[in-house]
């Protein structure tokens, strides 16, 4: 089992919602914190709160900004992606930046985040990565332009890395939570089923942390469902479309 005691993780999108519960139960497990995000006020209030905490103000989306902070947190243990931007949006009613926006956050700047941490973690052979996807990842879904299509390419990003990080000491994982009760799911109009708490969901990513398996889906059964729609067919999901 692996354990957070003494060990570095830097926590991504850790100002709001999972990324702030997280960052708590992480330090209750005895892990020493970078905590980043663009919020710098909530990243001081939530580090203020936690022992061996310490603040690195990122836009993801600036490829400067990515460089000099993955060089600033030096030889860390770990690294989370939990970054996540969301705007629900049909392609009848497309929003060009704020599309462009979504896709940035949630998947280029995971890119950014590894292309300036990976040669390090191979160069030291040990690493240990955990991207946040979501279940909207698995299939498209009405409504979600720029987000679904963002959440698909983080998946297939770290199905492709669990590949080639094979025996080379560095460890990569997915989680893919449901709806989680934050400022970007209010956004929703809709019924959102098994809607967890954001504490409810950090448990369930600590959980995957301390293992090694690759892929944990949740909440159970909404994950079933969810992967059980990439085996229908077209003809039977977009039926009188």
């Amino acid at each position: 089992m692996i354990a957070f005691q003494g060990k570095t993780y830097w926590l991504i999108g850790a100002s709001e919602g999972l990324g702030r519960a997280l960052a708590e139960e992480l330090s209750l497990e005895g892990a020493e914190l970078i905590i980043s995000a663009r919020n710098g006020e909530r990243l001081a209030s939530l580090a203020a709160q936690l022992p061996h905490t310490r603040v690195l103000i990122l836009d993801v989306t600036d490829e400067a900004a990515v460089k000099a902070a993955a060089k600033s947190v030096g030889a860390i243990d770990g690294v989370i992606y939990n970054a996540g931007a969301y705007e629900p949006m049909a392609a009848t009613d497309w929003k060009a930046d704020s599309a462009l926006t979504v896709a940035d956050v949630n998947f280029m700047g995971a890119m950014r985040v590894l292309g300036a941490l990976m040669p390090g973690f191979v160069a030291r052979g040990s690493g240990d990565i955990t991207l946040v996807g979501s279940l909207a990842g698995y299939r498209g879904l009405p409504n979600a332009v720029g987000y679904g299509a963002s959440k698909a390419a983080l998946v297939s990003l770290a199905e492709t890395m669990r590949h080639d990080l094979k025996d080379s000491g560095v460890t990569v994982r997915l989680v893919n939570p449901g709806f989680i009760k934050t400022r970007l799911t209010d956004k929703n109009s809709f019924k959102m089923p098994m809607l967890m708490t954001p504490e409810q969901a950090a448990g369930h990513v600590i959980k995957a942390m301390h293992g090694r398996r690759f892929r944990t889906d949740f909440p159970r059964p909404f994950s079933w469902a969810i992967r059980a729609l990439t085996f229908l067919p077209d003809w039977l999901i977009y039926r009188g479309k």
